[in-house]
Formats: C-alpha cells, sequence, structure tokens
C-alpha cells in the first residue's frame, strides 16, 4: 500500500474504483487537500491501479462490490473524517472546511453534497434539481453526492451493507434513525455517463422501480438481477452497459 504524501486536514477520501483510468488524474488536486486518498479496486483491467500508485494514492485490492469496497477502504483509513467519493466526480472547492464544520454541529451524522451533473442536457438538469430536493426534504443523499460521516459513527452503523445494489440507500436510512442526515449547499460535479447508458427518463425510472421493489420487501439480490439483466433491462437493449443508482 503506497501513503499520500502529505498530510493537511483529518479527511480520508475513500474512492471505490472498476477501470476508471480516465477519472484517476483528475484526483491529482485532492492530494494536497486531505489526510489520505485511498483507491479500493474492485479488479480493473485498464492502468487505473498503476495511475493511482503514480500520483502517492493508497491502493487496496478486493473482489467488485461497492459496498465491501468502500467498507475496506474505511477500514483502512486513518483519519477522523470519512468521505465516500466517485471517481467521476469533483468536489466543490474548499470542501474539507465545509465537511469539518458540517460534522462539527452534534446533531449531525451524515453530510452530503449538493447534486450537479456534468451536461447541460434539460433533462439532466431536472433529475438534478429533483435529486436536491429529495436530499433536503427527506434527507436521502446518495452516493453519488459524496457522503461523509465521522469514522466513529460509520463504524456503529456497520459500515454499508455489501449488497449487489441499494447499499448507499439502505445506509442512509440507517443513518436516519441516528441522527440528522445534511446536504449542503455546494455542489459536486458528477459524470452524465449512467445517466446515459439508457437515457434520463429509463434511467430515472429504474432507480425508482428499485426502490420501490426495496421498500417492498424484494431482496437486494432479486432486485440487482432484475436491473442488470431482467426482462425490463433486456426490452431497452441487451448490449447496454449497467451501472448502479449511487
Amino acid at each position: 500500500m503506497t501513503l499520500t504524501p502529505l498530510m493537511t486536514s483529518s479527511i480520508s477520501i475513500i474512492i471505490p474504483t472498476l477501470n476508471e483510468a480516465e477519472n484517476i488524474p483528475a484526483l491529482k488536486p485532492l492530494v494536497q487537500q486531505v489526510a489520505e486518498i485511498i483507491i479500493v479496486d474492485g479488479g480493473s483491467s485498464d492502468t487505473t491501479v498503476q495511475l493511482a500508485t503514480d500520483l502517492g494514492l493508497s491502493v487496496l485490492h478486493t473482489d467488485r462490490g461497492r459496498g465491501a469496497q468502500l467498507n475496506l477502504g474505511a477500514g483502512k483509513a486513518t483519519s477522523q473524517i470519512l468521505l465516500f467519493l466517485h471517481a467521476d466526480t469533483v468536489l466543490p472547492q474548499a470542501f474539507p472546511n465545509l465537511v469539518n464544520n458540517c460534522l462539527a454541529q452534534k446533531e449531525i451524522i451524515l453530510g452530503a453534497f449538493s447534486l450537479g451533473i456534468e451536461s447541460t442536457s434539460l433533462p439532466l438538469r431536472i433529475i438534478s434539481i429533483g435529486a436536491n430536493v429529495r436530499s433536503r426534504i427527506l434527507q436521502l443523499p446518495y452516493g453519488d453526492q459524496s457522503l461523509f460521516i465521522h469514522k466513529t459513527d460509520f463504524e456503529k452503523l456497520g459500515g454499508f451493507p455489501e449488497t449487489p445494489i441499494m447499499e448507499d440507500y439502505i445506509f442512509v436510512n440507517l443513518a436516519k434513525k441516528k441522527g440528522k442526515v445534511e446536504t449542503l449547499p455546494q455542489t459536486v460535479l458528477t459524470s452524465a455517463r449512467r445517466w446515459q447508458k439508457l437515457g434520463p427518463v429509463r434511467t430515472t425510472c429504474m432507480n425508482q422501480l428499485m426502490i420501490l421493489g426495496y421498500r417492498l420487501g424484494v431482496t437486494p439480490e432479486k432486485l440487482a438481477s432484475f436491473y442488470r439483466g431482467g426482462s425490463l433491462f433486456r426490452k431497452f437493449g441487451r448490449n447496454k452497459r449497467t451501472h448502479t443508482i449511487d
């Protein structure tokens, strides 16, 4: 494991990866802003690991699975605060101060940023607005909004469920039972790629079906099977790559 050289804040950034070589170079500015950046790779076949190592980032290896990857990174983190970041997401300026100030409020157990999507598409702008309304009113941000939490609270919650899907949804709902979940007004900027696979409307409908199914008692395993290879997905096109709702 290679350690990030400069430690300037009490934040560990944890990034699960699988073939994210195109996004690794953009992490370089973060190196000087946090205590460490931990890449948890799920078996990349591209140059993700080499690029991360060249930047001096910590690199861990495990089987593919976002929940398990995030938990492994959290377990190895040395900082008081954990920030879970998608490789294709850009954090707002001065994010360390924003994170520290948010979690300094005793009633807040979990924080996140507002969602911005890297696209001028009207449907995606509407989706980001809807996501931010949901986050604030329901206290329900998703993983693409860069969740952050004290490590001690993360451990008390038992970490992310190591399910094949819905791990962020389940985790945030668990956190809500223990304290306030705060969505900051500052935005992260995330790639539009996960909405471009099936299109914004189909992707949103699929995500909502997953949530409805989970709330009705369908297991994450069955939901994942449906999401990644079910009849509705085949109707949209067998050759599309799948994604998660994080």
